[in-house]
């Protein structure tokens, strides 16, 4: 593989440093070539890594450009890859007349390079804003920029994150740590906890709100020292801030400092306060030392740190939140130590320097393969998905999570289209393109352009909530076959479907327009028996969440710790919703909880699925308990909720996917059936504990619970049932690539 690089020359701070590293690591495998519109440091710089580096002088554009395509067709490149905006220009005007694929990497936020430069902003910032239009795929600097990019309306399937990694092996410091608060000037002894910054002192930066929040933390923990690394326009002002605040004797501005490493070894918490960042280097320097982090909740920072769990995160500007985390990582040397062992095991999982050069070439690779794909695929390719998506529903989420997750599995370039009523959200959170639920001309366009529709999941044919959502639904799967696509019905539930009417309608609908159906249980498929329906290929499956898995434990640990709760602690987990009748009933299950905590010492807590309604109906149950419980706000990604679901030893559920979550991490059920997909899920995999919602008693949720709690460790019946299910699972994806190659 050979990778031509174009990049202005001039570059400097992250850009620079990980354009350099990245290339003089990739070189080691692939053929690479750095062209510089500039001589300088930078390429000289490169020269001295052993990066085959070329210089392209002048202000002739047009001149450049055919030394450029003739270099290209003559030396044989297979790729174009830019850096800024003069990398981008040049990027954009070379994609047509080579033919070759073009790739650009954004470093920041493009609209903000060039603040305070007014002409700049306007010349080389407009023809940036241009050229990255033009380019066939760009890569972002975290996660964080590929979300941005997205809000702005570039195509997610044409986007790839990619992180500035660093070696993570610690070498040993230059000196101890009493040393070297001598050299730098800190007034700091053993008993003091250092809070460490390494940042320019410039507005971007806000120092001013690390120093504030000090100062409230220092009234707090008076053994409590703040050591700034770093120099720039604002010292002056931020000097003159801490004597204003009192804690000039306990602050050290150590000006720039070149052994970062013996830095990051001799503080005790580390800090970033900045207003914007895409992915900052300091982050993953003091994970790879093992630090507590506490930093502004900005760009790529919470893909790094989870709060709670490995690190802890503040509003921009927010001192008095600061104040907080550093009073807490003060007074427990414990959480600091795990705070930072957890946040360096991850940043050597996914932030080290040789994942970096690893996703780089992955992307080429996908690139590439991209680009052979075109001439193989006809005028239609990708997948539209359509179902209850967009809603805050974790259930409705994980199916999309795991439906696409299975698609890219078969085919990981396959453009995947997903109908939501949260569109924006939908393309940040799954990275594929999406249109607004009821977007009609949208959607039908796209129709006409995919190979295959998917009616996705859940229980999408039932006309008990809405009428109009079964038409919907019917409708939407009439057109998708009309225009030429294949229909495959997901992992679905059929039913109830009440009304003669809806039943016929449906029947016919189906009959004349699906491919093949998988379904999720074995009433659904009574249902399809008793409405005549013969000629699409049904196979019976089960739920598509099964495959999903939990969160590492470590993660979850956090997640505990960082609501008070003891991560090896024993839990009974409840999750309600309203329905009609469960007002009534909503007191049982309080007193039921506060049982579970009498006799098994099992502490509650009320874990939502949709957020927006299930989060009060677990209010009014805990309205009427006297056990110590917690009622979880939201669980997060469905690892996360997933992961929570596994550390309870009982769950006691309304909701069909807090049961598929708890059954496949092998834990004990009660159900209480308000819907027959309930009772009809745990009768496919074998429970029997459950209990429809107008039936339910007190005594007999307390005998269901004492029969669960009986369970508790009884791996081969907990285990058995969701066995099978993650096999039969596989009929899913099965039937999904055999309609999209039939589809070609």
């Amino acid at each position: 593989m050979k990778v031509i690089h174009l990049i202005s020359g001039g570059d400097s701070g992250g850009a620079k440093t990980h354009v350099l590293s990245l290339l003089q690591n990739l070189s080691r495998t692939i053929d690479v070539t750095m062209v510089c519109f500039l001589e300088g440091p930078f390429a000289q710089e490169a020269r001295e890594l052993d990066i085959r580096t070329e210089v392209y002088p002048g202000r002739n554009v047009l001149h450049t450009l055919r030394l450029l395509q003739k270099k290209i067709r003559t030396e044989g490149y297979d790729l174009i890859h830019c850096h800024g905006a003069r990398g981008n220009m040049m990027g954009a005007m070379l994609r047509r007349s080579t033919g070759l694929p073009v790739v650009t990497t954004v470093h920041s936020d493009y609209r903000l390079d060039y603040l305070g430069r007014p002409f700049s902003r306007i010349s080389y910032g407009t023809v940036n804003t241009i050229a990255l239009r033009f380019l066939d795929y760009r890569i972002g600097v975290s996660d964080a920029m590929v979300d941005l990019l997205i809000s702005r309306g570039f195509d997610p399937d044409k986007l790839f994150a990619i992180y500035n990694g660093i070696d993570f092996t610690l070498p040993p410091p230059a000196m101890d740590r009493t040393a070297y608060y001598r050299s730098v000037g800190l007034n700091a002894d053993d008993d003091s906890v250092v809070v460490g910054i390494a940042a320019r002192l410039n507005p971007v930066k806000d120092i001013a709100t690390l120093i504030r929040g000090f100062a409230r933390a220092h009234a707090s923990c008076p053994n409590l020292r703040l050591l700034i690394a770093g120099d720039g326009e604002q010292r002056a002002m931020l000097e003159g801030l801490a004597r204003d605040l009192g804690v000039a004797p306990f602050v050290c501005f150590a000006g720039w400092i070149s052994d970062t490493n013996t830095f990051y070894q001799s503080i005790d918490i580390n800090t970033l306060t900045s207003l914007s960042e895409t992915f900052p280097y300091a982050l993953t320097e003091g994970a790879r030392a093992c630090l507590p982090t506490v930093s502004s909740r900005v760009g790529g920072v919470p893909y790094l740190i989870d709060h709670g769990v490995n690190g802890l995160l503040f509003s921009p500007g927010d001192a008095d939140e600061l104040a907080r985390h550093l009073i807490t990582l003060a007074r427990d040397p414990v959480q600091r130590q795990h705070l930072g062992c957890r946040l360096r095991q991850k940043g050597v999982e996914e932030y080290s320097l040789e994942s970096t050069v690893r996703r780089q070439l992955e992307i080429y690779q996908i690139v590439l393969r991209r680009k052979d794909r075109r001439g193989t695929v006809g005028r239609r390719d990708g997948a539209l998905v359509c179902g209850a998506y967009g809603r805050g529903n974790a259930g409705d989420d994980a199916i999309l999570e795991a439906i696409v997750r299975e698609l890219r599995q078969i085919d990981p370039d396959l453009p995947v289209w997903v109908l939501s009523r949260r569109p924006d959200e939908t393309r940040m959170t799954y990275r594929v393109n999406s249109i607004y639920t009821f977007g009609f001309p949208k959607f039908l366009r796209r129709m006409g352009r995919t190979r295959l529709y998917i009616n996705g999941g859940g229980s999408l044919m039932q006309d008990v909530t809405s009428r109009r959502s079964l038409w919907f639904y019917l409708f939407t799967i009439s057109a998708a076959k009309k225009l030429g696509n294949r229909v495959l019905m997901y992992g679905c539930g059929i039913g109830p479907i009440h009304y003669p009417s809806n039943r016929r309608l449906c029947a016919r609908v189906l009959e004349r327009n699906v491919d093949m159906i998988t379904l999720r249980d074995t009433h659904s498929l009574t249902e399809l028996e008793d409405m005549g329906i013969n000629h699409p290929e049904v196979l019976l499956s089960s739920d598509p969440t099964v495959i999903l898995p939990a969160a590492r434990p470590e993660v979850i640990d956090g997640m505990l710790e960082s609501r008070g709760l003891d991560p090896k602690g024993r839990y009974i987990g409840f999750t309600l919703r309203p329905w009609p009748g469960y007002e009534e009933k909503a007191e049982l299950f309080g007193r039921a909880a506060d049982y579970a905590w009498e006799t098994y010492g099992l502490t509650p807590v009320f874990l939502p699925i949709e957020k927006r309604l299930d989060v009060g109906a677990c209010q009014k149950a805990a309205a009427h308990m006297k056990a110590p419980h917690y009622i979880f706000e939201d669980t997060g990604a469905s690892d996360h909720t997933i992961g929570l679901f596994a550390r309870m030893q009982v769950v006691v559920s309304m909701r069909l996917h807090a049961l598929v979550f708890s059954a496949g991490q092998g834990v004990p059920l009660v159900g209480v059936v308000y819907d027959q997909k309930i009772s009809s899920f745990l009768n496919y995999i074998g429970q029997d504990l459950f209990t429809d919602l107008d039936d339910v008693t007190y005594e007999g949720l307390c005998a269901h619970i004492d029969a669960a709690v009986k369970r508790i460790g009884d791996t081969e019946f907990l285990s058995g049932g969701v066995d099978r299910l993650r096999q039969v699972e596989r009929r899913n994806s099965q039937a999904a690539e055999k309609l999209l190659r039939l589809g070609r």
